[in-house]
């Protein structure tokens, strides 16, 4: 038994020894240009967003391209999720369905994902004004903008989404507050 904690010790100090041992010269330490350009977060005042603009007329010659072939002519019969609600704005948000461009609390978070994920498999290929024009698109289709509406930095963060309050802000969270129940427990 001594010669087995002696041998365990002896293997936590090595173990330790190689937490603090010198680097390898493997990697280096980003540039600052380097994490700009990976710092794409938008948030929903929309300070980040690049200069550019789009209208929906340009928005659905890009979706025509670019997207039709995933999601439907109109939105509605790709195999990719829908983007425009089969229910009229007549009914209730929340049974329309989950559509991004209904359900986001922010026209700023349409456009964040469309830039990020969007096309599939070719994700970054769309250009500022495309994001833009996009977004313009969706948003009209969706009875969100009218259809004159041109999106560029300042006018996209004061679009008015449907969802409107009805998005819940996250509860307060204090060390010790018990989980909601029905929530998994992570």
């Amino acid at each position: 038994m001594g010669m087995l904690r002696v041998l365990s010790s002896v293997l936590l100090m090595g173990v330790s020894g190689l937490a603090q041992s010198a680097t390898y010269g493997v990697g280096r330490t980003p540039s600052a240009e380097e994490i700009r350009a990976w710092d794409i977060s938008i948030g929903p005042t929309g300070e980040e967003l690049p200069p550019g603009r789009g209208t929906t007329m340009e928005g659905a010659q890009v979706y025509r391209a670019k997207c039709a072939g995933c999601h439907g002519a109109t939105g509605i019969e790709g195999k990719a999720p829908i983007l425009k609600s089969k229910a009229g704005p007549d009914v209730e948000l929340w049974r329309r369905g989950r559509i991004l461009p209904l359900r986001s609390p922010f026209a700023t978070t349409v456009w964040d994902y469309i830039n990020r994920a969007m096309p599939l498999n070719r994700e970054g290929t769309l250009t500022v004004n495309e994001v833009y024009a996009l977004t313009a698109f969706l948003l009209y289709i969706n009875d969100v903008i009218p259809e004159d509406k041109v999106l560029d930095a300042q006018s996209l963060p004061k679009v008015k989404m449907p969802i409107g309050d009805k998005y819940a802000p996250l509860p307060e969270w204090k060390p010790g507050t018990p989980r909601l129940k029905g929530y998994p427990p992570y």
